[in-house]
Order: C-alpha cells, then sequence, then structure tokens
C-alpha cells in the first residue's frame, strides 16, 4: 500500500512504497515447499522478484522444493480454495 505524503506549500508530494521482508535465510521455520502460482515462479527465475506464497510468505526462491515438506498453511487454503479456485501453480 502506497502512501502520498503532501509537502507543504510546494503542491506536490512524495511517494512512499514501503519494502516487502524478503526472507533470504533458511532456518528451522523456513523449511517448508510454498505454493505460488506458477507464471510467479518463472518471473522470478528470471528477474529475481519475490514470489508472495498462498500462506503469504515473501521470498526469493533459490531452493529445490522438492526437498522439502509443504507448509502445513498454504496445504490448507489451497484445499480450501476447491476445482473452483484461482491458479493454483506452486513451487512444490
Amino acid at each position: 500500500m502506497s502512501t502520498l505524503e503532501p509537502e507543504r506549500g510546494t503542491g506536490t508530494g512524495t511517494l512512499v512504497e514501503p519494502t516487502p521482508q524478503v526472507s533470504h535465510g533458511d532456518g528451522d521455520h523456513e523449511r517448508f515447499a510454498h505454493y505460488v502460482q506458477k507464471d510467479k515462479i518463472m518471473a522470478s527465475a528470471l528477474d529475481g522478484t519475490p514470489v508472495v506464497a498462498l500462506c503469504g510468505k515473501v521470498w526469493v526462491p533459490g531452493r529445490d522444493p522438492k526437498k522439502y515438506p509443504v507448509c502445513p498453511m498454504c496445504k490448507e487454503i489451497y484445499e480450501s480454495m476447491g476445482s473452483g479456485g484461482e491458479d493454483k501453480g506452486g513451487d512444490k
């Protein structure tokens, strides 16, 4: 979400963009494979942009997801979407 902070007397403002917290670590709490839209994974692989998992985790993928169990929260969200849900690609 962006906020516009006007400067007094000039009639202009400064656009402030929040910086996402991107995880580059691989601590025990991060040892899960997460569900992400397939097109987002491809874009991340090409240009290094962070992806957002169904559970809300933001990170730059860089490991083999087959080596890790599926994130329980992503799995729950994915299963609740059913067949009528959004594109359910994943880095799993």
